[in-house]
């Protein structure tokens, strides 16, 4: 059996978490930069290594409420949404020179929970986060606590970065932590705590021991890492808990550091087309000549030339049936354009899709990564 930190060292996009405890100094405020400097040599490595990387942050509240002279202790919302207005510049900026030495470009995304859970905007930004890895960037992806509110706020970074990574189809996802992983009590206050090192089957038993093992990072703790396993593997995403305490953390990681590694049982692919298989009903049809058939069986993409007619009402990232010119159903996937665009597209080929609609679409009206056959 390969060793469990495959996992992580074969992935290709990993996304990393950052809890507000290990990047800023609680009691001044400041950035650790000499941490993040090592971090960014460790992710550095990993993409010269062909790894896609893409950051999870918290730290805006805590670098900004210190700017502003806020006491210690919890804040009212109204203070929070200022501290991180202020420190949400300061982090960016931080993230931005340190990541530089190393050659890397960054970009700042804000996210609320409605970006992830409503069609649209999880679209949007599912799109623009592909584009910038694809262009070789690192997105640093912090809520946006400016905006949001207690009540539809996630509350934790952990959860965010779950839903993150299950809405790029990232291969692997890494909290780094105040603890090593998970323990079967509280390791501080119980030395007959025993470690576990790998988790397969999220049932009871393993749930139950949140309750009983502390950590002090930001406003989650086991508790919320474990449900942001529940999340990821559900996505196909394997999940590391390490200690991010030590400089260093992603090398040390890989070197025999401790980790604990929840396994998903599918990759991201095939989880992502099961949920469009049984996830969603039907808004349209979409009738394919013969040759597009064959093409879909053969593993490629759906495109407007082998489309001959378009049935019922959709916009772009809704649940489509594909049928054949016998009206035998060959499968369902999550269309790129609208009913109306596409009923303008269809029997065209790609390269004309602009002149017809004015703007540039993509190229397939269902990826092939969209569509699960039957």
């Amino acid at each position: 059996m390969a060793p469990l930190i495959n996992r992580f060292t074969r992935a290709k996009r990993i996304v990393i978490k950052i809890g507000s405890a290990l990047l800023v100094d609680s009691s001044t405020g400041k950035l650790r930069r000499e941490w993040l400097g090592a971090l960014s040599e460790d992710i550095s490595g990993m993409r010269s290594q062909g790894q896609e990387v893409l950051i999870v942050s918290s730290g805006s509240i805590a670098m900004g409420r210190h700017v502003l002279g806020l006491r210690n202790g919890p804040l009212r919302l109204e203070e929070s949404q200022a501290a991180a207005a202020i420190g949400q510049i300061q982090l960016a900026h931080a993230y931005q020179e340190i990541l530089a030495l190393q050659d890397i470009q960054v970009a700042q995304i804000l996210l609320t929970p409605g970006d992830t859970e409503e069609r649209r905007r999880y679209l949007n930004a599912r799109s623009t986060i592909s584009t910038l890895l694809a262009l070789g960037a690192l997105p640093v992806v912090n809520e946006n606590d400016t905006v949001a509110t207690s009540e539809i706020r996630y509350g934790d970074n952990d959860r965010l970065a779950a839903r993150v990574a299950q809405m790029i189809s990232a291969d692997c996802l890494v909290l780094l932590s105040d603890i090593d992983g998970l323990y079967t009590a509280d390791p501080k206050a119980n030395p007959d705590a025993r470690f576990i090192r790998e988790v397969t089957d999220l049932n009871d038993d393993i749930l139950a021991m949140a309750s009983k093992t502390k950590t002090d990072v930001g406003r989650g703790g086991m508790e919320t890492k474990l449900k942001a396993a529940q999340i990821a593997m559900a996505a196909g995403c394997n999940m590391f808990i390490t200690s991010g305490t030590i400089a260093h953390p992603l090398k040390s990681m890989q070197e025999g550091a401790n980790f604990t590694c929840f396994i998903a049982r599918d990759t991201p692919r095939s989880a992502r087309k099961k949920w469009i298989a049984a996830g969603l009903s039907s808004s349209g049809r979409l009738t394919i000549d013969a040759g597009a058939e064959k093409a879909l069986k053969s593993g490629k993409s759906l495109l407007p030339a082998g489309v001959t007619q378009v049935e019922g009402e959709f916009q772009r990232g809704d649940l489509v049936t594909v049928v054949n010119t016998a009206d035998i159903e060959l499968g369902r996937g999550l269309v790129a354009y609208s009913s109306d665009d596409a009923a303008r597209i269809i029997g065209h080929k790609s390269g004309e899709i602009t002149e017809i609609l004015g703007y540039s679409g993509r190229d397939e009206m269902i990826h092939r990564d969209e569509l699960a056959l039957n």
